[in-house]
């Protein structure tokens, strides 16, 4: 059970590692793109291509969902980034339960974005639990888990990706375990959990009353989806790559917090609640996304124009 690329990696391996998958279970097709187009998931794409069936219901619980998973007589239920929790029929089927490849280390980030808010808090480390499913959102028994570095240069799909990967090698390594019967079940301290709900406007929003630091951290945490915005001259404008300035490279002049502090070349660097951030890949409202040393060559950007509202 999978939607979105980051559980393509999982069905993968368990496929080269010679299991029978007599199933995949996805979310049903969405439209996307300025046209709307139906667009299948990539775990449905990745089925395909393998002839396998595919069971996509708008809602797990719902009782021919159910039926139809009962047909297929799972021993073993995986899932990885599947969007629903499992109802209690559904986790009472297989003789060796349900497991799902979570991609934070549990029971920090429990929720549909562990890796967004792990780079936009600026961690250190994030990684993969495998766990068994609860009824509840994250909170099984724990099975391994492996840890993952982040990069001052890692952003969301960057570190996507990584953990995509570490997450089916830890698979590969978990499942044989589950079957003999020696894997570890290690109950999580809820009292240690924190959690990552999905990203919302307001996330995406740039507060400039914020630290330097965490609009970076923010903006490479919402690359390359949903993407930070903000406002300038009451155009949205999203923010691909930022980073933070030298101070030691900045005129020691007081400047409004998110007003232009200069604009040249290769970056506009605009003033925060502490330090200063310099814009260096931006999408101004109707373009596409460009390098700030593109959008220079054609537009000019004077020193105190107000990026956002502080009312904001």
């Amino acid at each position: 059970m999978g939607t979105p690329d980051f559980a393509v990696a999982s069905l993968d391996v368990l496929l080269e590692s010679g299991y029978d998958v007599v199933a995949v279970v996805s979310q049903p097709d969405r439209p996307k793109g300025r046209k709307r187009v139906l667009t299948p998931p990539p775990v449905k794409v990745a089925a395909q291509k393998h002839g396998l069936p595919v069971l996509q219901p708008e809602k797990l619980r719902a009782q021919e969902a159910v039926d139809a998973l009962r047909q297929w007589q799972p021993d073993l239920i995986v899932t990885a980034a599947y969007g629903q929790i499992l109802p209690k029929a559904v986790l009472d089927l297989p003789k060796h339960g349900c497991i799902n490849v979570h991609a934070s280390l549990l029971p920090k980030y429990r929720g549909g974005a562990p890796i967004h808010y792990a780079v936009m808090h600026g961690e250190e480390k994030s990684g993969v639990t495998i766990m068994y499913m609860a009824e509840g959102l994250d909170t099984g028994d724990i099975i391994s888990k492996v840890e993952v570095p982040i990069m001052v240069d890692d952003t969301t799909g960057s570190l996507h990706d990584k953990l995509s990967s570490a997450g089916a090698a830890l698979l590969q390594e978990t499942v044989p375990q589950l079957l003999a019967g020696t894997a570890a079940r290690v109950p999580q301290d809820d009292a240690l959990a924190t959690y990552a709900p999905n990203i919302s406007r307001d996330d995406e929003r740039i507060d400039w009353t914020k630290s330097a630091q965490a609009i970076f951290n923010q903006v490479r945490g919402l690359n390359p989806w949903p993407v930070a915005f903000t406002t300038l001259q009451g155009e949205v404008w999203k923010i691909w790559r930022a980073a933070i300035a030298d101070p030691d490279s900045m005129p020691d002049v007081h400047r409004p917090i998110g007003s232009v502090v200069s604009a040249a070349q290769d970056r506009i660097i605009v003033q925060t609640g502490t330090g200063q951030v310099a814009l260096l890949d931006i999408q101004p409202q109707g373009k596409r996304a460009m390098s700030v040393s593109d959008w220079l060559k054609g537009r000019k950007l004077d020193e105190g124009e107000q990026f956002g509202e502080l009312s904001e």
